[in-house]
């Protein structure tokens, strides 16, 4: 059965095609002018418009025209009495499923309505299954974005267009049932955003439910909580804001976008544990070379760019061969062990710690010139100095170092040189008495030591 809307100013002709059509088993409503045709149409659901051609105000054309406009989902069958060709065909390319003329039989009529609810039907058919296709491509680009930045722009773009959201919110939860906020779209004010935030912090939790929230501050009071699930873990949310009420039949698209971002956001962990694994010493877990050249660069560029400064220390133990020669190998290595705790122990969390090999480090100092780079050299220096090392597994072993400074811009501009100068400057200290620091200079080989040296310690 079809709701089908009958347009015709002549009673008979209503009262004619109306018992055709409900004799079918269709659900008919009947009007008779343009106006009645607007409020029908606004008011109800239909499937199929028939309207004459000539009204008494207006004529069937503006009906086809004002379907088509504000409704095109419903198909509309044009009748008339005027047997010519071009109203034929001014109907037909202003969307009309059917053009009959007048008289129409009963089956003609039926035939005619059947074949427009088939077109509807397939046309809705095919609307839909674009809709999938776009929807798998969307959750495509979204599940195989392994940048951040790009995956919260793509995902928050995606649960726009999918759910008719004012703006969206994600969230990466951590696995311990707190959420970080990882991307938003449309929201421009960041006291909202903030307001938002603290808002919610407290109830996103580690729900797994698709719900409603509600009572939120600001111009978006109520949101669609979508969390991100994928196997058993959850590993984030999709906020989907809205003035009023959200829309129904969105959950099944916005669900399915959500599996996609976690999807996505598993591996990005995947990808930072890989990171992890190529950037850190086996043995420490200290940074490693191949990280220091790397931040090294970032670095050097980022302060060539902001007028900044940074410093390089360049550590060595004093006579560790001996300890590896008297307690052995495995001794020595829970030593190194050890002073990378004491190491990260003297620095600060925004510095990075790198175990450079054997039993050297290097350490960037961000944000921190020569004067400062001395004064942490020296409280690392005499911080291993007084430590006794393993004194737990019953060694209780002595240590000293020898430690080189050198400063960005101060002794060089470029990674290379800068490394090379912390390195020879930390050297001059193992010629000499050890236990040690020294600032280097720019040309150490030529200057005598006296002038571009600065021991402290003994």
């Amino acid at each position: 059965m079809a709701r089908l809307l009958l347009v015709d100013d002549e009673k008979m002709a209503r009262t004619l095609y109306g018992d055709y059509l409900r004799g079918v088993g269709h659900e008919v409503t009947a009007v008779a002018t343009i106006p009645e045709v607007k409020e029908a149409l606004a008011f109800g659901r239909y499937d199929v418009v028939v309207t004459d051609l000539i009204l008494a105000q207006g004529d069937g054309m503006e009906v086809l025209q004002h379907t088509k406009a504000h409704y095109p989902g419903i198909e509309v069958i044009v009748i008339t009495g005027v047997d010519k060709v071009d109203p034929a065909v001014r109907a037909i390319k202003s969307g009309a499923a059917e053009y009959l003329v007048k008289p129409v039989a009963p089956e003609v009529l039926q035939h005619a309505v059947n074949r427009a609810l088939a077109t509807r039907a397939l046309l809705q058919e095919n609307a839909a299954l674009r809709r999938y296709v776009s929807l798998l491509e969307t959750g495509q680009r979204i599940s195989t974005t392994l940048d951040r930045i790009r995956l919260a722009e793509t995902a928050c773009a995606a649960f726009l267009a999918m759910s008719s959201a004012s703006a969206v919110m994600l969230f990466q939860a951590d696995g311990s049932g707190r959420s970080r906020l990882l991307g938003t779209q449309q929201l421009n004010n960041p006291e909202q955003e903030a307001a938002l935030i603290a808002f919610l912090a407290p109830r996103l939790g580690e729900s797994r439910e698709l719900r409603v929230l509600e009572g939120l501050p600001g111009i978006h009071p109520l949101a669609l909580l979508v969390p991100a699930v994928e196997g058993e873990d959850l590993l984030g949310y999709a906020l989907l804001l809205y003035p009023g009420s959200p829309p129904e039949g969105i959950a099944e698209a916005t669900s399915f976008l959500a599996r996609c971002l976690a999807l996505a956001l598993r591996n990005l962990g995947r990808i930072a544990e890989v990171e992890d694994l190529a950037y850190l010493d086996d043995l420490t877990h200290l940074f490693n070379t191949r990280y220091l050249h790397l931040v090294l660069d970032r670095e050097v560029k980022n302060a060539q760019q902001a007028h900044g400064v940074f410093s390089l220390l360049f550590l060595d133990l004093d006579y560790f061969k001996s300890i590896n020669d008297t307690h052995g190998h495995l001794v020595g290595s829970q030593l190194l062990v050890e002073m990378a705790r004491v190491l990260k122990g003297c620095v600060r969390d925004r510095d990075v710690a790198v175990r450079y090999g054997g039993d050297e480090y290097v350490v960037l100092l961000r944000g921190t010139d020569s004067g400062g780079a001395l004064k942490v050299a020296e409280r690392i220096r005499r911080t291993v100095e007084n430590h006794r090392f393993l004194a737990r597994e019953g060694h209780s072993l002595s240590l000293s170092t020898c430690i080189g400074v050198a400063s960005f811009p101060e002794h060089a501009l470029d990674k290379a040189t800068l490394l090379d100068l912390a390195d020879r400057a930390m050297y001059r200290g193992k010629k000499g008495t050890r236990n040690v620091v020294y600032v280097a200079a720019k040309d150490l080989e030529a200057t005598p030591p006296a002038r571009h040296s600065q021991p402290t310690g003994s």
